[in-house]
């Protein structure tokens, strides 16, 4: 009996804090049938959510050390080390939402657009501000580099893995449904006249 109070109480205090649409909610329960393995990512969630509060702090380092040392840069420098900020900034926003959105929703097309932004753009550029040595890195902007590089090797090393185990789930429930639709054939006929209006 205390318990059911409890877990009434605690339902109550949860569905206050975090607000949810029933019947958005009660769709979700329908669609997942049993059986049906859920594959997101939790080390990627992990690297993602982490990746996400430190960009800011890694951009305003950059952006603070630039406009230091901007007067001392060959003037080639300048242009380049400016418009590597402003693509890693306008990549990195997109490449996280494909991420979230790609690992929490399994959408095989999404998490892997997050990962060839990461391997193929992200990741050259962050390489290349760490080599130059006519862009003159100062041992803040190294760190915070560094930091920054670790977040795209795991991203790439578990975004990899998590891609590989997310497309095989959905062509094991492509191969599944078209087993379902084999078995029942009338099945599709019966909920289309099911939805046909009255005459």
């Amino acid at each position: 009996m205390a318990a059911d109070y409890m877990r009434q109480k605690l339902t109550n205090f949860t569905e206050t804090v975090f607000p949810t649409n029933p019947t958005q909610e009660n769709r979700q329960h329908h669609m997942i049938r049993p059986g049906n393995e859920l594959v997101s990512s939790l080390p990627l969630q992990i690297a993602l959510y982490f990746n996400v509060y430190f960009f800011p702090f890694w951009l305003l380092t950059c952006v603070v050390i630039l406009a230091l040392k901007f007067q001392h840069l060959e003037q080639l420098f300048q242009f380049v080390i400016i418009t590597i900020y402003i693509v890693i900034s306008g990549t990195e926003a997109m490449r996280l939402y494909l991420g979230y959105l790609g690992n929490l929703q399994e959408r095989v097309p999404e998490l892997a657009g997050f990962w060839l932004l990461t391997l193929v753009l992200q990741l050259p550029l962050l390489v290349f501000l760490l080599a130059a040595s006519g862009g003159k890195p100062t041992p803040a902007e190294i760190g915070v580099h560094i930091i920054f590089l670790i977040f795209l090797l795991s991203e790439i090393v578990v975004g990899f893995f998590a891609l590989k185990v997310m497309s095989r789930q959905q062509v094991m429930k492509f191969h599944l449904q078209e087993f379902d639709d084999i078995l029942n054939p009338n099945r599709d006929q019966s909920e289309s006249s099911r939805y046909e209006p009255l005459r």
